[in-house]
């Protein structure tokens, strides 16, 4: 995989300052893993009602990978509807982030997340198409954790430090 484009880019920003670049969004997003950064999930239940749980999000190849155990509410949501967003405040920029998210289980890729993960200081090993590990958070449950790869088709930043700016990217799904 390769890193992504935006195909549209539109100053949001009320106040004459320019539109944000992507790369500054991008940048901020590939940050390894710190336990200082968390990056909510909103999904939506089958009755329609939201949820949101904060979960423990790294970027790789111009995705956002996470994972979760397949008995929370959050997993039981996205197998009826992959529909979700992430947000998260990261240095300088506020990002809210649109797609879908998809149960990664090719093995390669279960390699070169859980390799991320322990660079971060969490000892995630593949254990056939999910993680185990000798802990986690304390509401993830008990292993298996399945990995979940988030597709963004429409990002908006606003930058909290300068430049300030606030803009919307949207990508070819």
């Amino acid at each position: 995989m390769s890193e992504r484009a935006p195909s549209e880019t539109t100053n949001l920003d009320r106040y004459g300052d320019a539109a944000l670049e992507w790369s500054r969004a991008r940048d901020a997003l590939a940050v390894e893993p710190s336990p200082d950064v968390t990056h909510f999930l909103g999904t939506c239940r089958p009755d329609g009602t939201p949820h949101a749980a904060g979960v423990g999000a790294q970027w790789r190849d111009g995705y956002l990978y996470f994972t979760s155990s397949p008995n929370t509410r959050k997993a039981r949501d996205l197998a009826v509807n992959p529909a979700c967003t992430i947000s998260v405040r990261l240095p300088g920029i506020d990002l809210v982030l649109d797609g879908t998210a998809a149960w990664v289980t090719d093995s390669e890729t279960l390699e070169q997340v859980a390799a991320g993960y322990r660079a971060g200081g969490w000892p995630a090993e593949v254990d056939g198409d999910a993680f185990t590990a000798p802990f986690s958070a304390p509401s993830a449950g008990p292993p298996p954790w399945h990995v979940y790869r988030f597709t963004f088709h429409t990002v908006i930043g606003v930058a909290t430090a300068e430049p300030y700016g606030a803009t919307r990217w949207r990508f070819q799904h």
